[in-house]
């Protein structure tokens, strides 16, 4: 092993000894900057830029926040006297609004100071209210967008003016936003609350009473806040409540099911509804036969009397012929011969006897309306009839099934067609959102990595290049000190040639000695 590395080192030191100056130091810058270009690029990939998630805290909430960063295993760092906390800057957006789906902060606001640093001299104030709010919209549509589902996000916020008077009131923010949702998806009811405490917290002053969200069908999304009671709702809201809920989820449900057959894009549906929210407790006592047919009942007891009498005298019960006789009613008493006899049945019939304690349902579908709208394809003017009363007959078999029962046994088909209404005309009106790239990686990240590898295969490039050239070169000089030396001839093993051939074979190994004696044998001649 030892050999193979003085061998080795042996083999560097020669090459390094045998070349010029000019290359050694050719060589040496080019290892240098190709050392210091990789330096840079691994700096530069992995270094953190940090940057304000949150500001204006209480040292509660960034004390809460910090542990559920360190919980997390995220980095952050805490300044402004512990009022502030930083993050990565590629980690700001995401930890936003999962930091406001779980209510993070309670207190303070987004940071948005880096403006104030963009601030050019004589900047009025007016003009920097507008560039903030326009930050504010764009910055909060970038936000919005990470949450999954969300295509495209518009937001329009109105501030309030600030006002030199002290006594004036204060007035608050609004904010309303239109979203752009995929094809067939429902925010779920965490993530609307997230979407309020999101928006609430990035606007200042900003109520969650004074935020609108909808999407670009025009469906509305409450913010429902879990610990409220619905007692202390009235009896109108709660109504209108449930009857928004129905028509939102038929309107939903249709509007994805005939987006999927014409285009998501191409169909528009609206759904009115009559509820009957009368809400009925009452209690039933019934007694019903055993046998319905007969109308009878089980028999548990009977009890059969039968009596017979012959003798003298007249019949208990009256003279007979003489009005109506009345059972074990004495009569008087006569004479003569006389018979009778009596036969009585006593039945105990056992029924069904059926409490019941109904409490009729909250609300009732009484009548139901829809109105589709639907876009022709390109070229037609409208859809072709067949198509219409394939959809004519899926809307017909949603009325019949959505009303309730009492109400939909009185309907006929020609009832449920007046309930129904389809038509098929061009939209002119339909909005259009522009799909923004986002970009994961920076344009200048890309344009350095490509200059670094290109200088870096320029300069392999030199160097081999170079000591190619360099063994060229020496391949030359060995081919002109090469030359061949003729073979002695091949004589007879005699004295004179073995004596000839250990002097020849002196003169190759020790030619000093050699020398010194071809010197001896000239002074003795």
């Amino acid at each position: 092993m030892n050999e193979k590395l003085l061998m080795y080192k042996g083999r560097i030191t020669e090459y390094w000894s045998a070349k010029t100056k000019k290359q050694k130091t050719i060589l040496l810058g080019s290892v240098i900057a190709i050392v210091t270009l990789l330096a840079l690029l691994f700096f530069f990939s992995t270094k953190s830029n940090y940057v304000a998630l949150y500001s204006n805290l209480t040292l509660q909430e960034t004390g809460q926040i910090k542990e559920t960063l360190d919980a997390r295993g995220i980095s952050s760092t805490i300044s402004d006297n512990g009022t502030s906390i930083m993050v990565p800057e590629p980690l700001v957006d995401s930890l936003k609004v999962e930091l406001a789906a779980e209510g993070l902060p309670r207190s303070g606001s987004i940071d948005y100071s880096f403006f104030q640093d963009q601030m050019g001299f004589g900047m009025t104030d007016n003009e920097f209210s507008v560039m903030e709010r326009a930050a504010m919209q764009t910055e909060l549509g970038s936000l919005i967008r990470n949450i999954n589902g969300v295509n495209h996000a518009n937001v329009m916020i109105t501030l309030p003016e600030e006002s030199v008077w002290l006594n004036s009131s204060n007035e608050t923010s609004t904010a309303a936003v239109v979203l752009d949702l995929a094809p067939g998806y429902q925010l779920e009811p965490s993530q609307v609350q997230a979407l309020y405490h999101l928006i609430s917290k990035s606007v200042p002053n900003l109520p969650i009473e004074n935020i609108v969200i909808s999407d670009q069908m025009f469906n509305d999304y409450l913010y429902d806040n879990g610990n409220q009671v619905n007692s202390t709702l009235t009896a109108y809201e709660q109504q209108r409540s449930i009857q928004r809920e129905i028509e939102r989820d038929l309107t939903r449900n249709l509007q994805q099911m005939l987006g999927t057959v014409v285009g998501r894009d191409k169909v528009l549906v609206s759904v009115t509804t009559d509820i009957d929210f009368t809400q009925e407790n009452r209690t039933e006592a019934l007694v019903e036969p055993v046998d319905p047919e007969n109308m009878e009942g089980i028999a548990v007891s009977i009890e059969r009397i039968a009596e017979t009498y012959s003798g003298e005298g007249t019949v208990e019960g009256g003279i007979a012929g003489v009005g109506d006789e009345i059972p074990n009613f004495p009569g008087a008493v006569g004479q003569g011969p006389s018979e009778w006899e009596r036969t009585e049945d006593r039945i105990n019939n056992e029924v069904n006897r059926i409490n019941r304690d109904i409490v009729e349902s909250p609300y009732k579908i009484r009548d139901l309306g829809i109105q589709v709208m639907v876009e022709p394809p390109d070229g037609l003017d409208m859809l072709p009839q067949e198509r219409m009363d394939d959809i004519q007959q899926i809307l017909g078999t949603i009325v019949r099934t959505s009303i309730s029962g009492v109400y939909a046994e009185e309907l006929t088909q020609d009832a449920i067609n007046e309930k129904i209404f389809v038509s098929s005309q061009p939209f002119d009106g339909k909005v259009e959102f522009e799909q923004q790239a986002i970009q994961a990686i920076p344009m200048w990240m890309y344009v350095v990595g490509g200059i670094l590898v290109t200088l870096i295969l320029f300069l392999l490039f030199l160097l081999i290049r170079k000591r190619k050239a360099e063994s060229e070169e020496e391949f030359e000089e060995e081919k002109e000190v090469r030359y061949e030396v003729p073979d002695l001839p091949n004589e007879d093993q005699s004295l004179s040639a073995t004596k000839r051939k250990q002097l020849e074979k002196m003169a190759k190994e020790n030619p000093d000695e050699f020398s010194k004696l071809l010197r001896t044998w000239l002074s003795e001649d």
